[in-house]
């Protein structure tokens, strides 16, 4: 096993003692390996292996995640700029940032509650995500500094003149109902906030950053293993257990990317007349393939798509669109 990268780290313990810790990068016909290695306690070295496989998108997500656990643990790097932003960590950070994270950490619990529950209503009503009508971490702010008055509910990272015009009396007549010790402007914060905390969650950030993108490396390595045996989207949506409309932009995707989707495109569109496809295609050729609701009107007929399943022909719409955009002129 060839060793490619090797880094050490020391964590200063409240006793005094330093702790060091080693990680390594290793391969080996192709398989990758990322390796830590540390002596708790005075003890014997232990090693915890954090990826093995033939990836390179997977071993890199795999080990900036596990280095933004160990360095949000107190862990430092002999060698530094393992982390594509760490300046932000080391660093005195953002005024924006320090606002997210006072936010998590002093959020009022009855008023997040009372704000989550508005939310979800709202949008019930506006017929939309929930996210769209706000974040998590938008409401947690709220919670935290009790705005009152329209400039300071402005002074929130991330609300905007749009959320203010839509849902800013909502919301400040819920927040109206809460005593707050802070004030505004939140100049303050950068202040009051601990060095430490604020480390940390900077860390935490990072470490749920690399999380996704292992999971999105793992879940694409999931579905080209099961494209390639030969699963039908269906039992590709089994599988993964993921949304038919997720599961076909992810599929999208890795056409972009440059996969091989046509052994599935073939499979999926075996029940489909080809005389019905050619009507596809020309429609794609007519009216364009940024989106497919024309396309669906042309090809069906707006008044005849009453009753047929949509579901299933906009999943063949998006499979035929995948060879169009691979084959039409560069012109277009």
């Amino acid at each position: 096993m060839q060793v490619v990268f090797l880094n050490t780290f020391e964590k200063m313990e409240a006793d005094g003692r330093a702790l060091q810790a080693q990680l390594s990068i290793c391969e080996q016909d192709g398989v990758w390996s990322v390796i830590w290695t540390d002596s708790p306690n005075g003890k014997a070295d232990r090693q915890a292996v954090w990826f093995e496989g033939g990836s390179w998108e997977e071993m890199m997500a795999a080990f900036r995640h596990g280095v933004a656990i160990q360095m949000g643990g107190g862990y430092s790097p002999l060698l530094d700029g393992m982390l594509d932003d760490r300046r932000t960590v080391t660093g005195t950070g953002s005024l924006y940032s320090m606002l997210q994270c006072y936010g998590e950490i002093n959020a009022n619990q009855d008023l997040y509650d009372a704000l989550r529950e508005w939310r979800r209503a709202r949008a019930v009503s506006d017929k939309k995500s929930a996210y769209l009508v706000a974040t998590n971490r938008m409401l947690w702010m709220i919670s935290a500094f009790i705005p009152q008055q329209p400039d300071e509910l402005n002074q929130i990272p991330g609300w905007g003149e749009a959320k203010q015009a839509s849902f800013g009396e909502d919301v400040l007549a819920i927040t109206r109902r809460f005593e707050r010790n802070t004030s505004f402007p939140l100049d303050w914060v950068a202040e009051s906030l601990d060095q430490q905390a604020y480390t940390q969650w900077l860390f935490k950030q990072k470490e749920n950053k690399y999380k996704t993108q292992m999971d999105k490396q793992q879940e694409k390595r999931l579905l080209l293993g099961a494209i390639a045996e030969g699963k039908s989207l269906a039992e590709l949506q089994t599988q993964l257990e993921m949304p038919r409309r997720d599961l076909m932009e992810r599929i999208e995707k890795l056409e972009t990317e440059g996969y091989d989707m046509e052994p599935l495109i073939e499979r999926e569109l075996e029940q489909m007349p080809e005389s019905e496809q050619l009507l596809v295609w020309d429609a794609l050729l007519s009216v364009g393939d940024q989106y497919l609701k024309p396309v669906l009107y042309k090809v069906y007929g707006e008044d005849s798509v009453q009753g047929k399943p949509l579901d299933l022909l906009y999943d063949r719409l998006r499979l035929i669109r995948l060879r169009y955009r691979r084959t039409k002129p560069e012109a277009m």
